[in-house]
């Protein structure tokens, strides 16, 4: 397994790319325990860090596919790097001027989340290129791609709290949002990134979303973030009464291996059939796994149940990348990845609120049967969408060219775009 990731490492760019969107993806993926800690340090209430952690989620799940679109249209460096330089001023406002002015607050917030740079949705639409259009390396590519995340969402929190045990909350603010700059460039500096070209595009005000089997797709992971979103609150009240804050951190390092693990069996093998049936199976799989959540056991058997929980994740999302290919309209690769990201984290942010108030009215066992209604729905859009994800699916990776193109002259033999 590891061996099959070294190989695919060692292509030309390709670890490059990897860290590069890793370091880059910094600041977003530790902004909301960063904001609440430096607010918490300026003195602001609960209520204010979590409004504007808030505030940032949904900037950044508005910008993210219209960045995304951009990329599609005006190349990734075009793009990517003013995006990111925006964003970083966001964050340096917000640790420079405190939260006296909570009106300017919000509007730091506002401004670093819009402008979050599409590294994500960047990344998967040069895998096919930089991999030499070899459909096999690129869904291994995409199993690595979802295993890596795990571990940057296990690293940044902690890579947080040491910059804030060294120096302070603005300090953190400051140095995380530098080091994801370097890591932007990393990426914008490189060839495949700098000679990348999205296929032509139909003109659609719709774009990616014309597709019905990709809004199927999307439709289903908004109900998987929704599951993890409600999973983190309910783990904070089985956590309050079962042994504090180190249980709670045992339980999400325990989700967060538990989906690292998966990610790897899953990306160490070849799977035949066609990935929208695969996903169906293994997002049943991962709706199964809640279940045993709402048991009444100890921490130790939760910290287990936990890591259960998580071990379909990393191949679902992996499984979903390959989907999402198939179905993105020409042209429009990067805003379908980043309609992916948004859904995903929109599900989580309602998730998230959901969670709350089934806490307050039936306890832990109701926070966590939110997390098994998310994985129960998201299989029911997946199975009553059958047709539309069948529709269309094609293969984009074997039209990668060795340019860095991840979408080349065979976009013409391909099936007809999906029109409403």
């Amino acid at each position: 397994m590891a061996a099959g990731y070294a190989e695919l490492l060692r292509t030309r760019y390709a670890a490059r790319l990897l860290a590069g969107t890793l370091i880059g993806r910094l600041p977003n993926a530790t902004a909301a325990i960063a904001i609440v800690l430096f607010v918490r340090d300026q003195g602001g209430s609960y209520s204010l860090a979590g409004a504007l952690a808030a505030v940032y989620g949904l900037a950044n799940a508005v910008g993210q596919p219209l960045l995304g679109r951009a990329v599609d249209l005006y190349g990734q460096p075009r793009v990517q790097l003013p995006a990111a330089l925006v964003s970083a001023a966001g964050m340096v406002w917000l640790a420079v001027a405190g939260t006296d002015s909570v009106g300017a607050a919000y509007g730091a917030m506002v401004l670093s989340g819009l402008f979050t740079p599409p590294l994500e949705g960047g990344l998967r639409a040069l895998w096919p290129g930089v991999l030499g259009g070899r459909e096999e390396r690129v869904h291994a590519a995409y199993a690595m791609d979802a295993v890596a995340q795990e571990i940057m969402y296990t690293v940044g929190p902690l890579l947080v709290t040491l910059c804030v045990a060294l120096w302070s909350p603005a300090v953190a603010l400051l140095v995380l949002n530098g080091v994801g700059l370097l890591g932007v460039l990393m990426v914008v500096l490189s060839e495949p990134s700098r000679t990348w070209r999205s296929a032509p595009r139909e003109a659609h005000w719709l774009g990616a979303l014309r597709s019905r089997g990709l809004l199927a797709l999307l439709g289903a992971f908004f109900f998987v973030g929704m599951a993890l979103g409600s999973i983190a609150v309910a783990a904070v009240a089985y956590a309050d009464d079962n042994g504090g804050q180190a249980v709670y951190g045992w339980l999400m390092a325990a989700l967060g291996l538990g989906a690292l693990v998966g990610g790897v069996f899953y990306g160490a093998r070849q799977w035949a059939g066609a990935p929208e049936r695969r996903l169906r199976l293994l997002v049943g799989l991962l709706a199964v796994c809640y279940l045993p959540l709402l048991l009444d056991v100890g921490p130790v058997a939760m910290t287990a149940l936990a890591a259960l929980a998580g071990v379909f994740l990393a191949p679902s999302l992996a499984c979903a990348f390959i989907v999402v290919d198939r179905h993105a309209p020409a042209g429009t690769v990067t805003e379908a990845f980043s309609w992916l990201v948004t859904f995903f984290g929109v599900g989580a942010a309602i998730g998230t609120a959901a969670a709350g108030p089934a806490l307050e009215r039936g306890g832990v066992a109701a926070g966590f049967a939110v997390a098994c209604g998310g994985g129960a729905a998201a299989l029911l859009v997946l199975m009553l969408t059958q047709r539309a994800m069948a529709g269309a699916g094609r293969s984009r990776a074997v039209a990668g060219s060795a340019d860095g193109s991840s979408e080349g002259a065979a976009e013409a033999a391909r099936e007809p775009l999906i029109k409403n």
